[in-house]
């Protein structure tokens, strides 16, 4: 059976219904997505564009001060724009490496291969298309040279707390001493703003949420009726939880390929993603969980936002 399906199907059928996040990536996916970091409220990718963008020669630095030569691998490349700030810096050092951008869309995967070695003429890429964990083992097969692995974004908030961390010890376990991770942390702050950055006046999360559904009707033949489920996000600023879900507003029953038959009540909702803030403690004590040592913040201007660069001890 199709994963996608399977997936689907396990997490409708929960008595808590919830769908993976991984799945909001389809082209149309990619595509409202690049709206979203567009839009004001968005905070988060202007907040990491200035760091990687001001930064970028001091990252490269410390990370040479730990490692000589290094591979790149970026899980969640998405269209590189972050980690291309790094990629420029470490070829006019003329750093030999190669850049194993991961992602499980196929259609990015795509649009790295055609269009970064036209903006970036000379980089050897490898992109990989799949599952982290699975794209990350087979990148450090392919080469013996240390890695700096980079997970920007704040992608970490899409796990729960004890997710990240178990997510994070999976990661620690595929790389050897004096390997390095780089990860984009979005900090806890005033909630109105987190809030506001998952509820857009222009309804542009509203539209990436609702795509999901619209993409499980194409692919997986159901028959969602759209306008009959309501974008609701919260933030919950003593646990630093910001969820997303799709409530629906009314009963209803909803069939997914030839056989299968999902039914909602009224007014429930379907978690469709987190996007856990963090404070400097707790993101310390990862670090020392997961069996890495704190090399570096790097923070935005205002601290809304932190790369923090941990060395495999």
């Amino acid at each position: 059976m199709n994963p996608f399906y399977q997936d689907v199907l396990r997490g409708l059928s929960a008595p808590f219904k919830q769908l993976d996040s991984k799945y909001f990536y389809d082209q149309q996916g990619d595509q409202i997505f690049e709206e979203i970091m567009d839009c004001p409220e968005y905070y988060l990718t202007n907040c990491e564009l200035e760091i990687l963008s001001q930064q970028s020669a001091a990252i490269i630095d410390t990370v040479l001060a730990y490692q000589g030569a290094f591979d790149v691998i970026e899980l969640g490349a998405g269209n590189a724009l972050k980690s291309s700030f790094f990629l420029r810096e470490m070829m006019n050092k003329k750093a030999s490496f190669t850049y194993f951008p991961v992602d499980i869309s196929a259609n990015v995967i795509s649009l790295l291969q055609r269009e970064l070695p036209a903006s970036l003429p000379g980089i050897r890429i490898q992109p990989l298309q799949g599952e982290y964990l699975d794209a990350l083992h087979k990148a450090t097969s392919l080469s013996k040279q240390n890695k700096l692995v980079l997970f920007l974004g704040a992608n970490i908030g899409n796990f729960s707390v004890e997710s990240a961390l178990r997510f994070c010890e999976e990661i620690r376990h595929q790389l050897l001493p004096g390997d390095l991770l780089l990860t984009g942390f979005d900090l806890a702050k005033d909630p109105r703003i987190i809030l506001a950055a998952y509820n857009d006046k222009a309804g542009i999360t509203k539209r990436f949420n609702l795509n999901l559904l619209h993409r499980i009707n194409t692919e997986l033949e159901a028959d969602f009726d759209l306008a009959q489920y309501e974008h609701y996000p919260t933030y919950d600023p003593q646990t630093g939880a910001c969820k997303s879900y799709l409530v629906s507003l009314q009963e209803q029953t909803v069939r997914l390929g030839e056989a299968d038959f999902i039914s909602f009540k009224k007014g429930e909702p379907v978690l469709t993603e987190n996007s856990q803030k963090y404070t400097l403690a707790q993101i310390e004590n990862m670090a020392a969980q997961c069996g890495f040592q704190l090399c570096r913040h790097f923070f935005d201007s205002r601290k809304w936002f932190v790369d923090s660069l941990w060395i495999c001890a």
